[in-house]
């Protein structure tokens, strides 16, 4: 069989036939040529690919990995076709359905979603959700939670905000308001006026440490040198909520906070009341993966949430973060291995890492 050459003498693989020769023969000097899928397994592969041969009636054939996945296939992990390029274009897709879910009056269909990405509904669906964290359905969720956080303070009513922020019926919003906001709509638009926050301060190495708590779960854990101080930034925080000293129920909970900053080996698991941004979540999401005494930088985070060059954005979310140790900020650092600023010191934030290094 004579096969078709480029101008510099390397193999065209201009027909199935001479592209199903060099799977067969697993040619190296097919990769990059062309690149075939697997309907049975549902992967595509470089030719080289050294897996177990496909019965010829179940291969198909495609110019490009972002073609091979357009058509539903993902990536062979064992020859890696996709490559860096693929990542990127992944990271560029869901940005694009991201900014459309953002954008849009409504939530868009996932057909929609997945058309904008260039990709198959089936395909799109577990690609955003592995590079977000979320399912489209939970990030246009956490999108429109920050919109109607941000719209009750400054709208005239709350209906107002409610419609403004994409809720079709006050109905359903209110429905879901304890969830949204951990509050009613009304005591959130007044400053979080009348919600009970309980709170407590301990001792630990690390100085002063302050544990607070909604009915949804721990809202805040803040270290420093003065107690008073630490209550201080709590009242700023929830400035019209009441604030209610915790009983001695609620003190175990900062006794699992203060046992696990002096034994990392312990663990921490408690229930959590997260909010803020759907970005911000993303990002700190990221972090309570991290493992403990494992470290990673601001880089990988923004890889690891498909948003590579959102470096800056990464750090500034960590910085934001008022729940110390649960949401471990304190494991990221710069892309050389020092240490970056942290919320808290960047002394106590040594102190950690070097805690649970030993552990």
């Amino acid at each position: 069989m004579s096969v078709a050459t480029t101008r510099n003498g390397a193999p065209a693989f201009s027909s199935d036939s001479e592209r199903w020769a060099a799977v067969v023969g697993r040619d190296r000097h097919a990769d990059g040529a062309f690149y075939y899928s697997v309907r049975t397994t549902g992967v595509y592969c470089r030719p080289s690919c050294a897996a177990r041969q496909a019965r010829r009636e179940n291969v198909g054939f495609h110019a490009t990995p972002a073609d091979a996945e357009r058509a539903g296939f993902r990536p062979c992990k064992r020859c890696r076709p996709g490559g860096d390029g693929v990542v990127e274009a992944r990271a560029q897709a869901v940005a694009r359905a991201c900014r459309l879910i953002e954008t849009a009056e409504e939530m868009p269909s996932l057909a929609a979603l997945a058309d904008a990405a260039g990709l198959s509904r089936f395909h799109f669906h577990r690609v955003f959700k592995t590079t977000t964290g979320l399912t489209p359905k939970a990030y246009a969720a956490a999108h429109r939670a920050r919109r109607v956080r941000e719209a009750l303070p400054q709208s005239s009513t709350v209906t107002e905000a409610i419609y403004g922020a994409g809720f079709n019926s006050s109905g359903r919003f209110y429905a879901e308001s304890g969830r949204v906001l951990g509050m009613t709509p009304t005591r959130f638009r007044s400053g979080g006026s009348g919600a009970a926050i309980r709170f407590a301060v301990g001792e630990c190495s690390l100085g002063a440490i302050l544990v607070a708590a909604t009915d949804k779960g721990v809202c805040a854990i803040l270290l420093g040198d003065e107690p008073e101080a630490l209550v201080r930034e709590l009242e700023d925080r929830f400035p019209r909520a009441t604030l209610v000293g915790g009983d001695r129920d609620f003190e175990r909970w900062v006794a699992k906070v203060v046992g696990f900053v002096e034994a990392p080996a312990l663990g921490l698991d408690l229930p959590l009341d997260v909010r803020g941004t759907a970005f911000q979540q993303r990002v700190w999401q990221a972090l309570r993966k991290i493992p403990v005494g494992s470290t990673v930088t601001y880089s990988q985070i923004a890889k690891r949430i498909g948003l590579p060059k959102a470096v800056r954005a990464v750090a500034h979310a960590c910085a934001t973060n008022a729940i110390a140790v649960a949401i471990p900020c304190h494991r990221v650092v710069r892309n050389d291995g020092s240490l970056s600023g942290y919320r808290w010191g960047v002394e106590r934030k040594r102190a950690l890492l070097e805690r649970e290094a030993r552990s």
